[in-house]
């Protein structure tokens, strides 16, 4: 009890900190996804891109997705980083609810990432105040879109209400107005839930080669293995932080030649490690990386860069490169190996969306918020006014990050009928082979992906963004669907491995669908009594003397 005490004593802010990431992760992580009565819970912002790992997560719990494909682009091998989602998966598959799955493990990972920050910017600055504010400015983003909120909702007597009580981001480039990026707000960590553990790992590991620099000692040769297998595993749980991880040490390797052979040791265990990935990617790849300087600035020029990240980076835009100039030499060596995660997002576009490079960004801000804390620490303690100061740049730099946190709060959920209660899920989990394929006429959330199988082409945007090339698949996929020809349907479905069409007769489609074809010619094994959704079996009507999975009843 003493000692429980004494640690209390000591650590006090430690204590909270770790207290306040758990219970706020928790929270976040459920409140954006939750379930109920058999439907799962899902809030309006989080509702698109849960329509990927949804499907994801699925096939590995309720289908048989190994070695993995990506379930809304089945076929060739999985091109995005799934591991996360596997894991997710099989816990779903021993038995925990599919939100206790999916939430448990991206809270573990938010609350580490929220404690890895706050320790980072306290050993690299020896000041607790700094890795606090650290945390803030991580939680809370320093842009400066309240402006845009002040045009829309003027500053009155009831402020504070339009706050609190907002439901909608006041700027979410490139996919809405203003120029102020949507990737800096939490939105970012409960719809990528895969993110933040990776990053964590990112921070820890250089947190570590920072603790050794200084105390001058080098790094037990075991922990160089741990290390180079976290970096070897990071380019099937984030190929993105795989390459800041690199990109990072790498510089680091030429800033700290006292541990240049350790680092080169740790870059080494984990390129060997992950080379078959690598090469894996190279092979099957549809996008090759291209030089692309823009990102998302709109008209390129020194003025348009300028004031694309005054806007995005609002005070921290003059504050971080302060902090930089007056840091000690490890923190200015630690700035200029995340530095080139920023050059690297403006200069490198990996994949066909150039918005996807915000994660480079996401990690520099990380990085840079510290030493913009650290600015205002050191200010703090000049005089009184400087402390006056403090508080109105830290009201200023978390303003926005206040006002996006209200949306979060407040977000409505659709809630989407899971098995058992959605019948036409139920009918495919129980009549169908864990790893069959639907020739799908429809996109989001369809009962065969929320059955664990694959569709044969998932909404156009997931499979795209990961490098695949859909259009191709888009126009085979009407094709098929509008067919005339038994045999060429049937030569085209095992040449694709399709084992079932699904149909709804109530969707409006832009493309004509032979529906008379499928009556005549396919087998209709079930009828849902709730939507007007039909399954066909091809493989019982493409190979009569083949017996299907199981009759419907």
């Amino acid at each position: 009890m003493n000692k429980l005490l004494l640690f209390a004593k000591k650590y006090p802010v430690e204590i909270v900190l770790v207290i306040f990431a758990l219970s706020f992760s928790f929270w976040l992580m459920f409140h954006t996804f939750s379930y109920n009565d058999g439907q799962m819970l899902i809030t309006g912002k989080a509702w698109s891109d849960f329509a990927s790992h949804v499907p994801l997560v699925r096939s590995f719990s309720f289908g048989d997705n190994f070695p993995p494909e990506f379930p809304l682009f089945p076929g060739p091998p999985i091109r995005y980083h799934f591991l996360f989602y596997l894991l997710v998966g099989y816990l779903e598959k021993i038995g925990l609810r599919i939100d206790y799955a999916l939430n448990i493990p991206s809270a573990l990972s938010f609350a580490a990432l929220v404690i890895v920050i706050y320790f980072f910017a306290k050993t690299l600055f020896k000041s607790r105040a700094v890795g606090v504010l650290s945390v803030v400015f991580f939680l809370l983003n320093g842009s400066l879109s309240f402006l845009e909120f002040f045009k829309d909702h003027p500053l009155s007597t009831n402020t504070i209400q339009d706050i609190t009580a907002n439901t909608t981001f006041p700027s979410f480039a490139p996919y809405g107005k203003s120029i102020v990026s949507a990737f800096w707000n939490l939105n970012i960590y409960t719809n990528q839930r895969h993110l933040a553990l990776p990053l964590a790992f990112l921070f820890a590991i250089v947190l570590f080669i920072i603790k050794f620099e200084k105390r001058q000692k080098h790094i037990p040769i075991y922990s160089l293995v741990v290390i180079g297998i976290l970096i070897g595993i990071l380019p099937f749980s984030h190929s993105s932080v795989f390459i800041m991880a690199l990109s990072v040490l790498g510089i680091l390797l030429l800033l700290l030649p006292k541990l240049r052979k350790s680092i080169f040791l740790i870059l080494l265990i984990g390129g060997l490690l992950s080379l078959p990935r690598i090469l894996f990617l190279k092979e099957t790849a549809t996008f090759i990386p291209t030089i692309n300087l823009n990102y998302l600035v709109p008209n390129l020029s020194i003025l348009s860069f300028l004031y694309y990240w005054l806007m995005n980076l609002g005070l921290f835009f003059f504050l971080i490169p302060i902090g930089v100039l007056i840091s000690p030499l490890i923190g200015k060596k630690v700035f200029f190996a995340f530095l080139s995660l920023f050059f690297i997002g403006h200069t490198i576009q990996f994949s066909p969306e150039i918005a996807a490079n915000h994660k480079f960004f996401n990690a520099f801000l990380i990085l840079g918020n510290m030493f913009a804390a650290y600015l205002l620490a050191r200010l703090w303690n000049w005089h009184i006014l400087s402390k006056l100061l403090v508080s109105i740049l830290i009201f200023l730099m978390t303003l926005s990050g206040i006002i996006d946190f209200f949306p979060i709060k407040n977000d409505s959920k659709i809630a989407l009928a899971d098995y058992p209660k959605n019948q036409d899920v139920a009918w495919i989990i129980k009549n169908t082979e864990k790893n069959s394929i639907f020739l799908n006429s429809t996109y989001l959330y369809h009962p065969a992906s929320l059955a664990g199988r694959k569709i044969f082409l998932g909404w156009p945007y997931f499979p795209w963004s990961a490098g695949y090339d859909t259009l191709t698949r888009d126009n085979l996929r009407k094709s098929l669907l509008n067919s005339t020809n038994l045999d060429l349907f049937c030569k085209e479905s095992k040449k694709n491995n399709i084992n079932y069409v699904e149909l709804n007769i109530s969707e409006k489609y832009g493309f004509p669908i032979n529906y008379s074809f499928f009556d005549k010619n396919i087998d209709k094994v079930y009828k849902s009594t709730i939507s007007d959704l039909s399954i066909y079996d091809i493989n019982k009507s493409c190979n009569p003397r083949e017996k299907p999975f199981r009759q419907s009843g």
